[in-house]
Protein backbone atom coordinates (compact mmCIF):
# COMPACT_ATOMS: atom_id res chain seq x y z
CA UNK A 1 0.00 0.00 0.00
CA UNK A 2 2.97 2.38 0.99
CA UNK A 3 4.26 1.53 -2.51
CA UNK A 4 1.05 2.51 -4.62
CA UNK A 5 1.26 5.92 -2.55
CA UNK A 6 4.36 6.57 -3.13
CA UNK A 7 4.25 5.68 -6.68
CA UNK A 8 1.15 8.45 -6.83
CA UNK A 9 2.77 11.23 -5.14
CA UNK A 10 5.34 10.59 -8.10
CA UNK A 11 3.76 10.32 -10.93
CA UNK A 12 1.84 13.94 -9.46
CA UNK A 13 4.79 15.26 -8.58
CA UNK A 14 6.07 14.71 -12.02
CA UNK A 15 3.29 16.31 -13.56
CA UNK A 16 3.64 19.50 -11.57
CA UNK A 17 6.94 20.00 -11.90
CA UNK A 18 7.16 19.50 -15.61
CA UNK A 19 4.23 21.44 -16.08
CA UNK A 20 5.24 24.67 -14.59
CA UNK A 21 9.04 23.97 -15.51
CA UNK A 22 8.12 24.27 -19.28
CA UNK A 23 5.71 26.86 -18.47
CA UNK A 24 8.15 28.75 -16.92
CA UNK A 25 10.50 28.68 -19.58
CA UNK A 26 8.28 29.37 -22.11
CA UNK A 27 7.68 32.63 -20.15
CA UNK A 28 11.28 33.34 -19.70
CA UNK A 29 11.89 32.71 -23.36
CA UNK A 30 9.15 34.99 -24.53
CA UNK A 31 10.81 37.39 -22.42
CA UNK A 32 13.74 38.02 -24.03
CA UNK A 33 14.66 41.06 -25.47
CA UNK A 34 12.13 42.59 -23.96
CA UNK A 35 12.71 45.83 -21.74
CA UNK A 36 10.52 44.93 -18.66
CA UNK A 37 12.39 41.47 -18.66
CA UNK A 38 14.30 41.66 -14.90
CA UNK A 39 10.83 42.47 -13.71
CA UNK A 40 9.34 39.89 -15.54
CA UNK A 41 11.92 36.98 -14.43
CA UNK A 42 11.26 37.61 -11.07
CA UNK A 43 7.80 37.18 -11.71
CA UNK A 44 7.97 33.68 -13.06
CA UNK A 45 10.56 33.08 -10.55
CA UNK A 46 7.89 33.61 -7.87
CA UNK A 47 5.00 32.45 -9.77
CA UNK A 48 6.30 29.52 -12.01
CA UNK A 49 9.07 28.26 -8.68
CA UNK A 50 6.76 27.66 -5.97
CA UNK A 51 4.69 24.45 -7.99
CA UNK A 52 7.75 24.03 -9.08
CA UNK A 53 9.00 23.28 -5.86
CA UNK A 54 6.15 21.79 -4.52
CA UNK A 55 6.10 19.04 -7.67
CA UNK A 56 9.21 17.98 -7.36
CA UNK A 57 9.12 17.98 -3.13
CA UNK A 58 6.24 15.24 -3.96
CA UNK A 59 8.27 13.90 -6.39
CA UNK A 60 10.99 13.00 -4.15
CA UNK A 61 9.02 12.07 -1.02
CA UNK A 62 7.31 9.21 -3.50
CA UNK A 63 10.18 7.97 -4.69
CA UNK A 64 11.31 7.98 -0.94
CA UNK A 65 8.22 6.10 0.11
CA UNK A 66 8.40 3.58 -3.13
CA UNK A 67 12.30 3.16 -2.00
CA UNK A 68 11.64 2.60 1.50
CA UNK A 69 9.07 -0.05 0.94
CA UNK A 70 11.77 -2.10 -1.39
CA UNK A 71 13.70 -2.46 1.45
CA UNK A 72 11.80 -3.71 3.88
Amino acid sequence: MIRLLGGILLAVGMLVAGTSGLCSLFFLISMIGQHGAPDGVLMVLILGGVPFAIGSGLSWIGWKLMKSNRDD
